[in-house]
């Protein structure tokens, strides 16, 4: 039997620990008073703790390293996730999409079924210990410094500390700095599924309109073909644009680069039923103002952007307008363009891309190919994926196979 410390009790140490405590004496390290800080807001406080898809589906839906973490979601599939959860009692329920969620919507019920194994398997939670140094020689961690006062000795050694987004949470990137004191290689941490900021000044008269059924095309400027294409549901917020499909944009993005986006209002419509549509529209209100013919096509907080935007004079009669200025409309209605000024902090980010190096890790055990008792688990490894329960799930599958093998 080893001693075993793991640092950090996100979903990744606490799946790392209770799955080591079945053959080891493990100890879990967290510098926050609580366990699951992260875990705790996920979702909107909810929790998407997996997905149904059949788990070979996942690998579509991780940008970030998907090959490395094969083994990994293999080993501890979404369906041994359901089981866990289950088994303690903890109801769960599929949503759209296939995100898997508590039947509660309480994300503090999945943190409930992990402490009930932690403490089952007698494992030793240090909350308020934040790992300060690490001791090591000969390629060997011989012990980890709790803050800046005492050193605890053991045999093994997991880091499952996580990236560097909601530093409020604890996420502060320690477990990096630590990885790179031993010699791992980090690739460089970036925000994964941030919001963006735009240019565009119009942007502020629209805060807090949510657009669902669209369709988005990001350019980078120098190229003639989407980098990106989605459908789905996106926010106007003071600075910019969020929402689901703009935080899976958001991948796509490198902040040295110049890009566009294009948003299709009417993605169900081709150009020509949309201005059949217009047609039937401006029929209908022929002898008004073309400020007044736009409502039932659009939202009443965007319709004085189209107007501005479509170069048509509000006050002009719809009997007026030319057939030139109402392709105009439609185009700009299958097409509204906004120029990207960059992406919100890295705060601010869900998740981050980047973190120790994959090539440096054993992707069947989890374990450094660099230090003898050292393994990684959750997003301190260079992986990332988008929404929709996949982080999560590579959290507590990585945690899984680090625990397993030690």
């Amino acid at each position: 039997m080893k001693k075993v410390i793991v640092i950090g009790a996100g979903p990744a140490g606490m799946m790392a620990a209770i799955t080591a405590a079945k053959n080891n004496k493990v100890i879990l390290l967290d510098g926050n008073e609580k366990v699951g800080k992260k875990l705790f807001i996920t979702g909107k406080g909810r929790c998407n703790v997996t997905n149904s898809k059949d788990i070979s589906e996942f690998f579509d839906f991780i940008p970030g390293n998907p090959h490395f973490l094969y083994s990994a979601l293999y080993s501890y599939t979404n369906e041994d996730t359901i089981s866990f959860f289950e088994s303690q009692g903890i109801k769960l329920k599929n949503e759209r999409g296939g995100r898997v969620f508590p039947a509660s919507d309480k994300s503090s019920d999945i943190i409930k079924g992990l402490m009930k194994e932690i403490n089952k398997n007698n494992i030793e939670l240090k909350l308020n210990s934040l790992v300060t140094n690490i001791k090591f020689s000969n390629n060997k961690i011989e012990a980890v410094e709790v803050n800046n006062q005492y050193y605890i000795n053991a045999d093994h050694f997991i880091i499952a500390t996580g990236g560097v987004s909601y530093p409020s949470t604890g996420s502060r990137g320690d477990g990096l700095r630590f990885s790179k004191s031993l010699g791992h290689n980090i690739i460089k941490v970036k925000p994964s599924l941030v919001p963006i900021e735009l240019k565009n000044t119009w942007i502020k008269f629209l805060t807090g309109l949510t657009l669902k059924n669209i369709e988005i095309s990001l350019f980078n400027d120098s190229l003639k073909k989407p980098i990106y294409k989605n459908q789905g549901e996106m926010l106007f917020t003071s600075y910019g644009l969020s929402g689901p499909i703009i935080l899976k944009a958001s991948r796509y993005i490198e902040n040295d680069k110049n890009y566009s986006l294009f948003i299709d209002l009417k993605p169900a419509l081709t150009h020509d039923e949309l201005d059949k549509r217009v047609q039937k529209d401006f029929k209908k209100y022929i002898n008004k103002d073309f400020k007044n013919s736009l409502d039932e096509l659009l939202p009443q907080k965007l319709i004085p952007i189209i107007i501005s935007l479509s170069n048509i004079e509000e006050n002009k009669k719809v009997n007026e307008i030319t057939k030139e200025e109402r392709k105009n409309l439609v185009n700009l209605m299958k097409g509204l363009k906004v120029s990207i000024k960059g992406l919100r902090p890295i705060e601010e980010a869900i998740v981050t891309s980047g973190g120790v190096d994959t090539l440096e890790i054993d992707s069947s055990t989890m374990k450094s190919k660099l230090i003898k008792n050292l393994s990684f688990a959750g997003e301190v490894i260079d992986v990332d994926a988008f929404t929709g329960g996949y982080n999560v799930q590579i959290a507590l599958s990585t945690g899984y196979l680090a625990g397993s093998n030690i």
